[in-house]
């Protein structure tokens, strides 16, 4: 494993990669050609941040056929995706805010894809070049609005909407990871990303032929089957395999 994570202690921002509880501080650019400072620093007292500031979040829907069929809609022939606010970012360990009391709020499991190079129009096969790494994520969603509205931004995008992380982990296949939810402390979401309709190189190609990508942005790359509401006082973990886990609260 090759984690990577942003680390704040007082005015102290940096990213650091991750051994066995140590932090190895970056020597350069993350998204250049980064090297780590060989001597560690304990990890404790420092606070884990959202490992980018993306200047986009693009989030793919319906990329799992148990999804799809659960949801009572077709299969896509091409990726389906949309845009949310940036804002919508929050930490590992993070509340999530359910803006209407009233409004069914959803958990839905992710893998993030991390960019790492500017891209546009880069081919599936060259697509693997452009990624930093990957990383786990949630796309909480208001299903009320969502099921109201012709688009899905404004349902996904309120802020804490998207959790994020705690770290990059740059050395993993994507293609087959157990992926999975647990909502206090039971199971709820159990799948593979072997199961994605569209695989990661072709998610990014497809989107790149679109917008061009900038380092540090986010693509989420659907949810599987086995979503759920969530309220107050929730415990949510998302766990995929060779992740650290991303553990978030409701508010």
């Amino acid at each position: 494993m090759a984690a990577i994570g942003l680390f704040q202690k007082g005015d102290n921002i940096f990213y650091a990669k991750v051994i066995d509880g140590d932090l190895y501080k970056l020597k350069g650019d993350i998204f250049g050609a980064p090297s780590f400072q060989k001597t560690p620093i304990p990890k404790k007292g420092f606070r884990t941040l959202v490992p980018v500031q993306p200047s986009k979040i693009i989030a793919v829907g319906l990329n799992y056929a148990d999804h799809a069929a659960e949801s009572g809609l077709e299969i896509p022939k091409t990726p389906l995706f949309w845009l949310k606010s940036p804002k919508s970012i929050l930490p590992d360990g993070g509340k999530i805010e359910i803006p209407f009391e009233k409004h069914r709020t959803d958990y839905e499991a992710e893998l993030a894809i991390v960019i790492g190079r500017s891209i546009r129009n880069v081919t599936p096969k060259a697509a693997s070049r452009y990624i930093l790494g990957y990383t786990a994520a949630q796309d909480i969603s208001d299903r009320t609005i969502q099921n109201s509205e012709s688009q899905w931004a404004r349902a996904k995008s309120f802020d804490t909407f998207t959790p994020l992380g705690p770290y990059i982990e740059t050395k993993i296949d994507p293609d087959c990871l157990t992926i999975q939810l647990f909502k206090n402390g039971q199971l709820c979401q159990n799948s593979s990303t072997a199961q994605m309709i569209f695989s990661c190189s072709e998610l990014v190609s497809f989107i790149s032929t679109n917008m061009t990508l900038l380092p540090g942005d986010i693509i989420l790359t659907g949810t599987p089957s086995g979503i759920g509401s969530i309220e107050s006082e929730d415990t949510l973990e998302v766990r995929i395999q060779g992740l650290a886990p991303l553990v978030n609260t409701v508010k």
